[in-house]
């Protein structure tokens, strides 16, 4: 006999916590899954957090009807160690049926290595429960498209078979697992698959390299076949990243970590639960340089909330309308977004009328992803949201034991056809700053103690969104109605390689969200003294397919706004593949689905011709602050009115 326990959130459903409320939506293919085990004995091993027990498993009973009626296999608690799945491996003994096989189904890594150490199979997805009960193996799987052939096609066979893909590379390459029997049908199927070793406990990352490569010949690798070249210098590429990033891990001592090939721009790794694949930053690392890849069976079903034919249509020819300029420049000031910064990298007090800490008011040090700060800081600001009269939903989520959240806060207009996100990430980094220890050596960053007040990344993007909610319920105040739905959301976990918005974006999908456009804000306010005022509009998108005209009509609009907004500003507008931003920041989450989105931001990027940009200094250190010299709250003003003025126009306002 075996017993299947499978983790709740992130691998069963996406959870939603409203009003106070648990929500689980299940994910894609689960019920298909739960009904193909028939009888067998299902458990359940999650980790409530400060929810009470009662309250998941309720709503795991709503979302689940009949599914887990045995409380015994039934077990709550952290997941932090081997503990409780060594108790779910007792209560499957003490059934009375012999022998007993445990299979552990569950997302995170780490977790599932636990499981092992407890003597239980694992699987990575539901989809491979069948496989782990079975004993088969399940690997990362390169999968080639030949010409005639299409992602919808690939989608049939995928979704069918035990295949899960984790990340779709162009139309002609994905990246998935996929069990021995998944391999047989895609190549029955004609597709060629290249079978790159064991999923077990590691997770998928892809890391972008922006060092330029030398001439391919110089190493001695032809390129006299047609195309030849593009592929020898993706393999010349993946082999530097991926030697680099080995050499870091070894010398931390971490677990070491596996090529499974070429990426766009970089190299994918298969990482072992431990190896903190997301802290190596390679030489000149840009922003989004590391991109977590989760798994999802609905990854190859793009869906639109507009379609791309008519997103011109719906986008109009004409600018914002007066009404709505006026309203932006009276609700987004400089005032307003230093208000905001202030308080969330720690200049002022988080919220006033704060309990005092340790004798004075709370101040954010830290919203690193592993920094106590960082949820206060969610909560504050979900706070204030629900202040300003929006429908606030949190969106949780795990990375590396931390429980983190997504902040999401909507206006909702009945009848509305479609969804237009205003987003930014709020978690922070200082990972490239400079730390000594007691005796004056230098050290690694700490980011659960080192200070990392991120006020341009993306402090300034986060007050933006803050911003746009104060000047929505200024415009519904005197009147004004979108005719869509508005959506502002925060991401969490940015910094660690878009984890947040991928998982917002996936648990979006599964809901079946209509979503016309999304504005994603990072990094608005860097600017040099003395420089010319330039904003970047990036559209570009490495996943193919409609959402690419799509995205840059989204831009298109953007750029024509900002002259509105002050004529002495700059636009670079950046689209396609070539875009040094495409696939960086949260915007690709929803590249990856096929929706239209856009990144703006300051003058990060270097030129074409390899000048450097002119926006802060100060990336990724603890000298990212409200008080900078580069920091520039005026500047941030009009990029944020500039998209946020786009974005309401979108919105039907």
């Amino acid at each position: 006999m075996s017993v299947f326990f499978f983790d709740v959130g992130g691998t069963l459903a996406d959870p939603l916590l409203a009003d106070d409320s648990l929500t689980l939506r299940p994910r894609p293919r689960v019920a298909a899954v739960l009904d193909a085990l028939g009888e067998a004995p299902k458990g359940i091993l999650s980790d409530p957090g400060t929810l009470a027990r009662a309250t998941v498993a309720a709503a795991l009973h709503e979302a689940f009807p009949g599914r887990f009626p045995d409380d015994a296999f039934v077990h709550w608690g952290p997941k932090d160690s081997r503990s409780l799945f060594d108790e779910a491996v007792a209560s499957a003994q003490a059934s009375g049926e012999a022998p007993v096989a445990c299979v552990f189904v569950g997302e995170d890594p780490q977790e599932r290595a636990f499981a092992r150490e407890a003597g239980m199979r694992t699987a990575a997805h539901p989809v491979f429960a069948g496989a782990a009960m079975e004993n088969r193996p399940v690997f990362w799987t390169r999968i080639e498209l030949p010409e005639g052939r299409d992602l919808s096609d690939l989608a049939m066979v995928a979704n069918a078979e035990e295949v899960v893909p984790v990340h779709v590379a162009s139309a002609r390459l994905v990246l998935a697992m996929a069990s021995t029997s998944g391999v047989t049908a895609l190549q029955q199927a004609g597709f060629t698959t290249d079978v790159q070793g064991n999923v077990d406990d590691t997770a998928a990352f892809l890391l972008r390299d922006n060092r330029p490569l030398p001439a391919v010949e110089a190493f001695g690798a032809p390129a006299a076949r047609p195309g030849s070249r593009p592929d020898a210098e993706a393999a010349l590429r993946a082999t530097a990243v991926f030697g680099y990033v080995a050499d870091e891990l070894a010398a931390v001592s971490a677990p070491p970590v596996a090529s499974l090939g070429p990426a766009p721009g970089g190299v994918y790794l298969a990482a072992p639960a431990g190896a903190p694949v997301e802290e190596v930053h390679l030489p000149g690392a840009k922003p989004g340089h590391t991109e977590r890849l989760l798994p999802d069976p609905a990854l190859l079903d793009f869906r639109t909330g507009v379609p791309p034919g008519r997103l011109a249509a719906v986008l109009g020819d004409g600018l914002p309308s007066p009404r709505t300029i006026a309203a932006v420049r009276a609700a987004v000031t400089s005032e307003v977004l230093s208000r905001y910064v202030a308080r969330i990298s720690g200049i002022e007090p988080l919220e006033e009328g704060e309990p005092l800490v340790e004798g004075g008011p709370l101040k954010v040090r830290s919203r690193d992803a592993s920094a106590e700060d960082n949820a206060r800081v969610a909560r504050a600001l979900a706070r204030r949201f629900e202040d300003l009269g929006l429908t606030v939903r949190l969106h949780p989520f795990r990375w590396r034991g931390h429980r983190l959240l997504n902040v999401e806060a909507e206006h909702s207009v009945p009848g509305a056809d479609s969804t237009v996100l205003i987003t930014a990430h709020m978690d922070s980094t200082a990972a490239n700053g400079e730390f000594v220890d007691a005796d004056g050596d230098p050290r690694p960053y700490d980011p659960e103690v080192d200070p990392a007040p991120g006020a341009d990344d993306d402090g300034s993007g986060t007050a933006a969104v803050m911003a746009a909610a104060e000047c929505l319920r200024g415009l519904l105040d005197d009147g004004g109605e979108p005719t869509r739905n508005v959506r502002f959301v925060l991401f969490n976990a940015e910094e660690q390689g878009l984890v947040g918005s991928k998982f917002y974006a996936r648990a979006a999908a599964a809901a079946g969200d209509r979503i016309a456009g999304v504005f994603q804000m990072d990094m608005i306010a860097g600017r040099q003294r003395g420089s010319s005022a330039v904003v970047e509009v990036h559209a570009g998108s490495l996943v193919p397919g409609p959402v690419v005209s799509a995205s840059e009509a989204l831009g298109e609009r953007v750029a024509r706004t900002v002259p509105v907004i002050d004529s002495g500003v700059t636009v670079q507008q950046l689209t396609g593949p070539a875009d040094p931003a495409a696939g960086r920041s949260d915007h690709a989450s929803f590249h990856e689905r096929g929706w239209a989105a856009v990144a703006v931001s300051e003058d990060l990027f270097s030129t074409p011709d390899g000048d450097p940009g002119t926006g802060t200094r100060q990336y990724h250190t603890p000298g990212d602050t409200l008080l900078d010299q580069d920091h520039s709250p005026e500047f941030a003003a009009t990029v944020a009115r500039s998209v946020i003025a786009t974005a309401l126009t979108l919105a039907g306002l």
